[in-house]
């Protein structure tokens, strides 16, 4: 059975320009902004930012290097959402199903932005443990993002 978890993260950019870190060309950036997290990206198929497109991060989590291969499944630019399929990297070792899906909005009345992170998962067996550090990792990197694309 699919499981969900999710949380949100305050942005100082807009809901454009934070999204397309993620569906764009800017995705090759990412390293530079913020290495301690991110290694690379690389694509692998497709065209960056469009819906099939296959991507491929280099990443330390938990002061482990790991690697992701993941799909974009659907973009919705009108509501600044994206959802990623992962398709095969350390993730799948623990997991039978994993979509991670990313949608900004923006604050009402105020400057800036919502990251919402949404995670559906399916472990392997119970004794895995729900991916709250990757999460929280989630969280770091949007906190970095945001710092270099509000220094702009």
């Amino acid at each position: 059975m699919a499981r969900i978890l999710e949380t949100t993260v305050e942005l100082k950019s807009s809901p454009g320009k934070f999204l397309d870190m993620f569906v764009g060309k800017q995705q090759f950036e990412v390293s530079s902004i913020c290495p301690s997290y991110i290694q690379g990206c690389e694509l692998r198929e497709g065209e960056m930012g469009q819906v099939g497109s296959i991507v491929v991060w280099r990443y330390v989590h938990d002061g482990e290097a790991k690697m992701i291969m993941e799909m974009i499944d659907s973009i919705d630019l009108e509501n600044n959402q994206v959802t990623f399929k992962v398709l095969d990297g350390d993730l799948m070792k623990e997991y039978t199903l994993f979509l991670i899906t990313l949608q900004v909005t923006s604050k009402e009345g105020d400057v800036g932005s919502v990251a919402h992170w949404h995670f559906q998962y399916v472990k392997i067996n119970e004794k895995v443990a729900d991916p709250e550090s990757l999460l929280q990792f989630a969280v770091e990197v949007s906190k970095e993002i945001d710092a270099h694309l509000f220094s702009w």
